[in-house]
């Protein structure tokens, strides 16, 4: 049994709270909130996470996550897990949006338990070939089985909403590309990658991604770090830009990470400055973030 329990924490009315928001529609500016999910009978401060244990310490990440978005020139969202494990620490703009190419990771993991390891999986994930992850997404079966295949790699990794559609939503796009996956949902499910079995492989290619994803967490210096990125253009206009990761401490412990944004631009380059200027504020804050290992 689980129980979610809800904390609120008010940057300027600096209420008692733990780290960021989560679990509702897009926060009010200043206010933060986190869901905590715990095993019944087993506090979630028993897993091998390393969280911020004040509310000091979750107002002053938060007051400075709000001072970066006032630099940057579109609205950014970022969502925190600690693998093994945590709450879900959510920032700024949970618009749920949707996946683009970082789908291609759970879409991956389907594929290579069926057919084993390929170069298609290998430049899906690496160079985010299209072409390679229809491949993937072809050998699955129908779409209505590979939409299935796909949606229990997300449920093994902790994400119990999303669901990869078995139909094109938009013609000139992939069909799981489409699938919206909320930031919070992704984080839980980027969290439990290494936790999970048949993942190791999937992991590696995401550590060797090629230039085009070159960004977001791949911008902080002398650190181990495996991502995903994904990005297009939004139906209303502008371009939406997105990374799932995992980011490595030097303690050895890992964070699930996933960040978006979405900007008036035409292509992706500014969206990926702005996660790549979210990435460098990780860097600054990285004994404070929610962190730890696989039990």
């Amino acid at each position: 049994m689980r129980v979610r329990r809800t904390v609120a924490v008010g940057v300027a009315a600096l209420c008692a709270g733990t780290l960021a928001a989560c679990g509702s529609p897009t926060p009010q500016a200043g206010v933060a909130t986190v869901i905590v999910t715990e095993t019944a009978g087993v506090p979630a401060a028993t897993s091998q996470a390393s969280v911020p244990r004040t509310a000091a310490s979750a107002r002053a990440l938060a007051a400075s996550f709000e001072e970066l978005s006032r630099t940057l020139s579109a609205p950014v969202g970022l969502a925190l897990v600690p693998v093994g494990g945590g709450p879900v620490a959510v920032f700024g703009d949970q618009t749920p949006r949707v996946a683009w190419s970082t789908i291609k990771v759970p879409l991956a993991i389907a594929a290579e338990r069926r057919n084993g390891p390929s170069d298609a999986e290998a430049n899906a994930i690496i160079d985010s070939d299209n072409a390679a992850a229809e491949q993937l997404w072809s050998s699955l079966g129908t779409p209505d089985q590979a939409a299935a295949a796909v949606t229990r790699v997300l449920r093994e990794g902790g994400d119990k909403t999303s669901t990869v559609p078995s139909h094109r939503l938009r013609p000139e796009f992939s069909i799981f590309g489409q699938t919206t996956w909320a930031l919070g949902d992704a984080a839980t499910f980027a969290a439990d990658l290494p936790c999970l079995g048949g993942t190791d492989h999937v992991i590696s290619l995401m550590g060797r991604v090629a230039g085009n994803q070159q960004w977001g967490l791949k911008a902080i210096e002398s650190r181990a770090t495996a991502v995903k990125g994904g990005w297009g253009p939004s139906g209303t206009g502008g371009y939406l830009v997105r990374q799932l990761g995992l980011l490595t401490r030097k303690d050895g412990r890992q964070v699930g990470v996933a960040m978006s944004t979405q900007t008036a631009a035409g292509s992706m380059e500014p969206g990926a400055a702005v996660l790549s200027a979210v990435g460098r504020w990780l860097a600054q804050h990285l004994s404070a973030l929610p962190a730890g290992r696989c039990r």
